[in-house]
């Protein structure tokens, strides 16, 4: 015979004081829980959506990174240009961009220093292969003008960034004439300015890579391996998708030092849920001896106290969950070691996120209650009932 559900919701409600001060403790260990997985679904979710699965990333042989030394020579384009499978606008201009990755320092609008922003170079048709950014303030950049587009995440978080403003790059100083929106991507961390005028301010004679666009999903695969497999132009191709899904890596500092101090706190709140629970033991023992003597097994018991400990537990994964709703879609950043420079993302509290909040709550409630719950079931009745 099970004990009835109300009857744990109602000693809760009778020890006021131990659960409301457990169930915090609960909470503000969920709490970091949770800002760390939607710190890193947020993470995910940026560079997962960047990069369209037609598309072909082109690098040096060898390097992983855009900004890595070494490049792709100009002279590769005609060759990159004539391989099968590329797609073509409807003009009838072949879907290929040549592009470089640079570094800009930039300092932050809340006065805590500067950091380097990453600059992006490239040709109009390079904005027509990104067909999920959109400008949403002012207007795209013209070619051969020291002009840029910054995205509404740099806009917000650093200044010089204002439609109007100046920054001071290679041989003189950008305007910023428009304002992009990604939609959360990678992007969002970038700036944008075309590639011919850097080109002809640093002289430079190489591309940090070059953007091809496939006529479909399949072509985009043997067109990656076509690149590859050229002896002439040494160089390495890849989905795009792939690359910014192996910068994933980002996270894995927030992830360990994250999970580190959440786990402290687990124990902490564990031995909190422990506490409150043997109290509970304590002061009803002839409570739980009588349920003994009425027919009540063990095993209900322990079930029994079990569950109370649980209901602890997910009480203070609520007050956690409605603790971060605020912060959900914050903007924030975090430097990226493959581009040495600032990573920007949004915080997202995913299903998944909320329903691992909860996982994690349930077994600290369960672990917390176990042991309280083992030693009422396991009491004598007739001590108990003399206490």
């Amino acid at each position: 015979m099970a004990i009835p559900l109300s009857y744990n919701i109602r000693n809760l409600k009778l020890r006021k004081g131990a659960t409301v001060m457990t169930a915090l403790g609960i909470a503000l260990t969920v709490t970091i829980a949770i800002f760390i997985m939607a710190l890193l679904a947020g993470l995910r979710d940026a560079f997962a959506t960047s990069g369209e699965p037609t598309n072909v990333l082109v690098l040096r042989k060898g390097s992983n990174s855009e900004l890595a030394a070494g490049g792709v020579e100009r002279e590769a384009m005609q060759t990159l240009k004539d391989l099968p499978g590329i797609a073509k606008d409807s003009k009838g201009d072949t879907m290929i961009s040549g592009e470089t990755i640079l570094v800009l320092v930039l300092p932050r609008k809340d006065g805590t220093g500067e950091t380097n922003v990453t600059m992006r170079f490239l040709s109009p048709m390079g904005l027509e292969m990104r067909p999920g950014v959109k400008i949403m303030a002012g207007r795209w950049f013209t070619p051969g003008q020291r002009e840029v587009v910054v995205s509404k995440s740099i806009h917000e978080r650093f200044s010089q960034s204002n439609i109007g403003d100046t920054m001071f790059f290679g041989k003189g100083y950008w305007t910023v004439v428009g304002i992009f929106d990604s939609g959360g991507s990678a992007h969002e961390s970038e700036i944008w300015a075309d590639i011919n005028q850097i080109a002809s301010d640093l002289d430079r004679t190489q591309y940090s890579s070059v953007l091809m666009r496939a006529t479909n999903a399949e072509t985009a695969a043997a067109l990656k391996n076509r690149v590859s497999d050229d002896q002439r132009l040494k160089l390495n191709g890849m989905l795009e998708s792939e690359y910014y899904a192996q910068q994933t890596s980002t996270g894995t500092p927030i992830k360990i030092v994250g999970w580190a101090v959440a786990i402290i706190m687990a124990v902490g709140s564990i031995a909190a849920a422990m506490n409150t629970m043997y109290a509970a033991v304590a002061y009803r023992a002839r409570e739980i001896a009588t349920l003994r003597v009425i027919g009540f097994s063990r095993p209900s018991i322990l079930t029994s106290f079990v569950f109370e400990s649980l209901c602890l537990a997910l009480l203070g994964a609520l007050v956690g969950i409605v603790l971060m709703l605020p912060f959900n879609g914050m903007t924030t950043g975090t430097s990226n070691p493959v581009t040495f420079s600032e990573a920007v993302f949004r915080l997202r509290m995913t299903p998944s996120v909320i329903s691992n909040a909860l996982i994690f709550a349930g077994i600290m409630g369960f672990l917390g209650g176990l042991l309280p719950a083992w030693q009422a079931s396991r009491r004598n009745i007739l001590n108990a009932l003399r206490d």
